[in-house]
Formats: C-alpha cells, structure tokens, sequence
C-alpha cells in the first residue's frame, strides 16, 4: 500500500513536466505548420494578379472606368439593383489602389474592392440611378507591359435597367456580352414628359428690373405646365426640381433619362442687353450656334455649375469622343420637329422674338436618346415680359400652348397625346 501511494505522488509530481514537454511539442508543430500555410499564402499571394490603378472620368450621363493590372484579366460580370450595381468578378487579384481615386465621378456613386473566398475578388461599382453597360473591353497596354479593363456606363430609364435585369437572369450567367439596353416602348406606356425649371438653389439665374429671380419664375411655370400636361391621362409628367435645390447640368439630363422621359423641356427666363426685346424663344442643341446672341446665351447657362463653385474638369479625350458620339441624328431631328410646332403654338399666344427658333451649344440639352428644347419665356430685362411672367393667367395661356405642341408631337411618334 506505501508502494503504491509513491507511485502515485512520483506520478503526480512528475506529471506537470510531461505536459509542459507535450506542449512544447505541439507549439513547436503548430509552429511548422502555419510557417507552411503562410508561405503558401506568400505563394499564393506571389501567383495572383495586380490591379496597380482605377481611373474614372465622365458625367452623370456617362463614365469611363479604367483598371490597370499585370496581367490579362478574366473578367464576369452581372447587375445589381437596390442600388444600381455593376458586380465584376475577377481572379484573385491583390488591388493596390490609391483610396482617393475611388472618390465619387459623375454617375459612379462610390466603388468597392476586395476577396470574395479563396480563388476569386471583386469590384463593385455603385451609381446614382439605373444606368445601360454599353462595352466592357480588356485591352493590352501599347506603351510598356500589362492590360487595361475599360467600362462604359450610361444612365438609362428604370425600365431599361430592369430588361436587363431580366436578360440576365435569363441567360444565368455573366459574360463579357453587353446586354440589350434599347428603348423600351410598349404600346399601353404613358408618354413620358419631363420639364426641367432652370436655375435654382444658390443658382438663382438672371435677376430683372424689379427684382424677379429666374429661379423663381421658371419654378411656378413648370409647376403650371406641369398640371396643364398633366390633365391628360395619357402623359406622365415630373420635374426636374419642384423646391429651390441646385442641380448640375449632368444631373437634370440624367433624371430626364432615368425617368425614360419621350420630350424634355428646359424652363428659362434670361436677361439680354436689348431692353426693348421681350417675348419667347425655343433653343435646340447645336455644335455650332444660330447666332452670337444663341451662344452668349448657351455660355451663361452652362456655366451654372460653376456659379455654385463646383470645379467642373472636363472629361478625358476618349469620353468626350463617346458623348459626341451619343448625340443622335434621329434624336436632333425629333428635337427640332418638336420645336418647330411649339413656336408656331407660342407665336399664337404669347408673341416670339424674330427668328424665334434658334440654336447652340446647351449641355442641358445633350441627353442622346431624349428629344430636348430650351424655352426662353420672354427676357426679365424687358419690364414688361417680367410683368407678365409672374401673371397667372398669361403663364396659364403660355403652358396652354405648349401642351398643344406636346399633343402634336406625342400623336406623331405614336403616342396618345394628339
């Protein structure tokens, strides 16, 4: 019995030694296996691809994104909504990119990077509203080594973006083909106006003799207009702005897309050296201006950006080259018809400068696949228009006549309306 109780307590004395010892063992073996693991990270890490830079350059209209790897990507990729997304999905790629340059541009909401599992990693790009994937493109460098991923975006209707929702899921798998992003037309679909009240927020646009403010008046006129078209079952109409907020120019082009909209009308009241001169002026886009006071004009109003201290950049060659390539002959032609048969309404009602039809080059009016006009309402720098401006029964008489215009227009591209 004495025997065995010095056993035990050798045993029990002893016992802490062997597990330190059984311990060493496994630190020192835990040790040798995440050595190996992480060189087979490092390894795997040596293997993978590089995105070294992000660009991104365009309005809220159209942008190009520009990633730069080391090597050929493989890139898929699908759609997202709530918000707009563009999802691509790449190899594992480490991304050594400068946070700034992932700032917001133009449509691009923000854009996020990162692993997804163990064999894959994503770019994910945010936007502001619904938007079409015009070309996805993976070209090689010319100058030096490596490849380049290009992305076109370009805002589009609600409606659009859910066909290619659909699209999509029909084909149950993204590729590098661009989806369909037409038009869509349906026979029961309203006829889309969207009117667009010049100026606003700390833009406040031309000021006149006794003291209206453009913002002001285009504002309660596109109210009007807006509830005169509106009397029609068969339009559907919003605007721009219905409060004293400041938009960008890119941005009122981009809400006449997004909502789909057939005609655009942008509302202004300016202001001229000639005092005498009063009554209304219909403007279409132009690169090259009617006349010296259509560009004077065309210059003030795109400038309205930088009114609110906005650093305007232009956009890089090659988006330049695409959003000239966007403005459609068929859609200048549909603008100009359209302008035609408001200033024959207006020349009825309310009285039109000479020449009465103009045009040049308004960023507001560039929308490439949206019919656009510019109406002047008369000159605040006239007395006289700026009293009938603020009259509700002259207002309610000049949106009278434009709703007959509208009515021409929609019946001859199909619509209801006429």
């Amino acid at each position: 019995m004495e025997a065995l109780q010095a056993d035990m307590m050798e045993s029990i004395q002893t016992a802490p030694r062997h597990l330190a010892q059984i311990a060493c063992k496994g630190v020192a073996a835990a040790l040798v296996l995440l050595a190996v693991m992480m060189a087979g990270v490092s390894h795997a890490r040596s293997d993978s691809m590089v995105a070294s830079a992000y660009r991104a350059a365009g309005d809220a209209n159209h942008v190009r994104v520009v990633l730069e790897f080391d090597r050929e990507p493989e890139p898929r990729w699908f759609l997202l909504r709530s918000p707009h997304r563009l999802v691509i999905d790449l190899p594992t790629t480490q991304f050594r990119l400068d946070s700034k340059s992932l700032k917001p541009v133009g449509l691009i909401q923000n854009a996020r990077f990162g692993s997804v599992g163990t064999d894959r990693s994503r770019l994910m790009i945010s936007a502001k509203g619904p938007f079409s994937v015009d070309k996805i493109d993976v070209v090689k460098n010319e100058e030096g080594s490596g490849f380049r991923l290009a992305v076109d975006l370009t805002s589009t209707s609600e409606a659009n973006f859910e066909q290619a929702l659909a699209d999509q899921a029909l084909t149950t798998a993204s590729s590098l083909t661009t989806p369909k992003t037409d038009r869509v037309t349906d026979a029961k679909r309203p006829f889309v106006i969207v009117v667009d009240p010049g100026h606003g927020g700390i833009d406040g646009g031309a000021k006149g003799t006794n003291g209206a403010i453009e913002k002001d008046v285009t504002l309660a006129f596109a109210r009007d207009l807006r509830d005169v078209l509106s009397a029609n079952p068969n339009y559907q109409v919003s605007l721009t702005r219905d409060s004293d907020e400041f938009l960008r120019l890119d941005e009122r082009v981009r809400i006449a897309r997004e909502r789909g909209a057939d005609l655009f009308i942008s509302i202004h009241a300016d202001t001229i050296r000639v005092k005498g001169l009063r009554g209304a002026t219909v403007y279409t886009v132009s690169d090259k201006a009617s006349d010296p006071e259509a560009e004077a004009l065309a210059i003030r109003e795109n400038l309205a950006d930088q009114v609110a201290g906005i650093d305007i950049q232009e956009a890089d060659t090659e988006v330049a080259d695409i959003l000239v390539d966007l403005i459609r002959r068929e859609t200048h032609n549909f603008s100009i018809r359209f302008a035609r048969s408001l200033v024959g309404q207006l020349s009825n009602s309310i009285g039109v400068i000479n020449n009465p039809h103009r045009f040049a080059g308004f960023k507001v009016l560039k929308a490439p696949d949206v019919p656009s006009v510019l109406v002047e309402l008369g000159y605040l720098s006239n007395p006289k228009d700026e009293e009938l401006l603020q009259d509700t029964g002259w207002r309610n008489k000049a949106a009278q006549s434009i709703g007959k215009a509208v009515g021409v227009f929609a019946g001859a591209r199909g619509g209801k309306g006429g």
